[in-house]
C-alpha cells in the first residue's frame, strides 16, 4: 500500500524500480562509496538507489554485525568493505569514485567514553575529507542535531555559530567538532555538504537496540503489553509527554541526499555548458533531466551545513498517538521517571529552521509525523519488512 499523497510534491519512495530515467546522479563515471551502509539511513539510501537502477556502489561499514545483515544482504553493489580496510582498498584499487556519502558513525548518545567518538566521529571522518580533498570528490555527510544541545542558541544551522554550540554529551561534541574542524580547512572537496539529522525514524532501524526511534519502541510494548511507556517531564514549563521534538522520516533523508547529488552535478553541468560551451557528450549527466530546467533558473548549491528535519516539532505524546493509530488502537499511555543517566542530557525540544535548504531550491514536502508512522507502521513494522 503507497500512502503517499499524489496531490503533494513529493517523489514517491516506495514505487517499483523504474531504472535511471530522469535521474542524474553522477554514478556513470565511478562508483558511490557509502560508509554505514549495513545501518539505518545508510541501507535505505541503497536501496533507493537499486531502485533506481544503481548498483555501482562500494558498501562500507562493519559487516560482522550480525544484527544488521539483514539490512545489506539483498541489496545489489559492486563490492563491500570493511570499515577499517577502505582507505588501503581505495589505495590498492585505485577505484574511480564519483561521490562519498559518509553516514558512518558511533551514535550511541549514552556512550560517555569520548575515545570511542574520537577515533570514530572525527578522526575517521576528517580520513574521508582528505581522500575527497585529494581525489577532489564530492562529500555528503552526516552530523547531528545532537551538535545543539539544548537549543539556548536556537536551531539555526548558521557556521558561524558553531563554536558557540553546547553539546550535552560525548556523540554531539564529536559531530559539532568535525564540524568546527570542516570550516577550518583551506582545501576541500569541489562540493561538500554536512548535514544535521534531526530525529530520524523508519523502516531498518531494528538493530539500534535503545537507540532505535520512539516509534519503534512504541510499537513493541503496544504489541506485548497495549500500553506505551513515556518519559515524565524533569523540567518546568514542560509537562509529561509534552516534551517537543523534530522527527523526520528516513524516506525525506533520503530524498534530501540524493536531492544533493542530483543538484550539485546539475549545477556544475551547467556552469560548464555556459562556461566552456562543452559538447554534451563531454560531461556526466543525463539531458533529460537538465532540459527541464534552463541554467539561467538553476540556483547554485553552495557548500556547507545544512539542517535536515522537518522544521516542525511535535510531542512524544503525538509520536505515540499516531501509533496507536497506525494499529487502529486508542491510546494507553503510562510515564515514568526519567533514568538518571540521561536526565540532565536529555533535549526537550528541537525544531529544524530549514530555510537554508529551502534557500538553495529544495521544495518537496516532507511527510507529516503522522504520515511517516503511518507508512512506517503498517507497511514495515507490522509486516517486519525490511526496506
Amino acid at each position: 500500500m503507497d500512502l503517499i499523497d499524489d496531490n503533494k510534491n513529493r517523489t514517491p519512495f516506495n514505487s517499483s524500480p523504474s531504472g535511471a530515467e530522469g535521474l542524474s546522479l553522477p554514478v556513470g563515471r565511478g562508483g558511490v562509496i557509502i560508509t554505514g551502509a549495513a545501518g539505518f539511513i545508510g541501507s535505505c539510501f541503497i536501496q533507493y538507489l537499486n531502485e533506481k537502477g544503481f548498483e555501482n556502489l562500494i558498501l562500507v561499514d562493519d559487516f560482522g554485525v550480525e544484527e544488521k545483515r539483514k539490512n545489506w544482504e539483498s541489496k545489489k553493489f559492486e563490492t563491500i568493505v570493511e570499515r577499517y580496510n577502505l582507505f588501503d582498498w581505495l589505495n590498492r584499487h585505485n577505484s574511480s569514485i564519483s561521490f562519498v556519502i559518509h553516514l558512518g558513525a558511533r551514535t550511541d548518545t549514552t556512550e560517555f567514553d569520548y575515545a570511542i567518538h574520537q577515533e570514530l566521529n572525527v578522526e575517521y571522518s576528517k580520513n574521508i575529507w582528505d581522500y575527497c580533498t585529494l581525489k577532489q570528490v564530492p562529500l555528503i555527510y552526516a552530523s547531528s542535531a545532537a551538535t545543539y544541545g539544548s537549543g539556548e542558541t536556537g536551531y539555526d544551522d548558521n557556521e558561524k555559530e558553531l563554536e558557540n554550540l553546547h553539546p550535552l554529551n560525548p556523540y554531539g561534541i564529536s559531530k559539532n567538532e568535525f564540524d568546527k574542524w570542516v570550516l577550518q580547512q583551506k582545501k576541500s572537496p569541489p562540493f561538500w555538504a554536512g548535514l544535521k539529522f534531526f530525529n530520524v525514524y523508519g523502516p531498518n532501524e531494528y538493530h539500534k537496540g535503545r537507540m532505535a526511534s520512539v516509534i519503534f519502541h512504541a510499537y513493541d510494548q503496544i504489541k506485548k503489553n497495549g500500553i506505551v511507556k513515556l518519559f515524565k517531564s524533569h523540567r518546568q514549563g514542560f509537562e509529561d509527554g509534552r516534551q517537543l521534538r523534530d522527527f523526520v522520516y528516513v524516506k525525506d533523508v533520503v530524498q534530501v541526499i540524493v536531492w544533493m547529488m542530483e543538484k550539485w552535478k546539475l549545477t556544475i553541468n551547467s556552469s560548464e555548458l555556459t562556461e566552456k560551451n562543452s559538447n554534451a557528450s563531454s560531461v556526466n549527466y543525463s539531458p533529460s533531466s537538465v532540459n527541464h530546467q534552463p541554467s539561467s533558473l538553476i540556483r547554485h548549491l553552495s557548500s556547507g551545513i545544512y539542517n535536515l528535519g522537518t522544521g516542525t516539532a511535535r510531542t512524544f505524546e503525538d509520536l505515540v498517538k499516531a501509533t496507536f493509530a497506525g494499529l487502529d488502537m486508542k491510546p494507553n499511555i503510562e510515564y515514568i521517571d526519567m533514568p538518571e543517566d540521561i536526565r540532565n542530557k536529555y533535549q526537550y525540544f528541537t525544531e529544524a529552521n530549514m530555510q537554508k535548504l529551502r534557500d538553495a531550491g529544495y521544495t518537496n514536502d516532507f511527510y507529516s509525523l503522522e504520515e511517516g508512522i503511518e507508512d512506517y507502521v503498517r507497511n514495515y513494522l507490522c509486516k517486519e519488512k525490511i526496506y
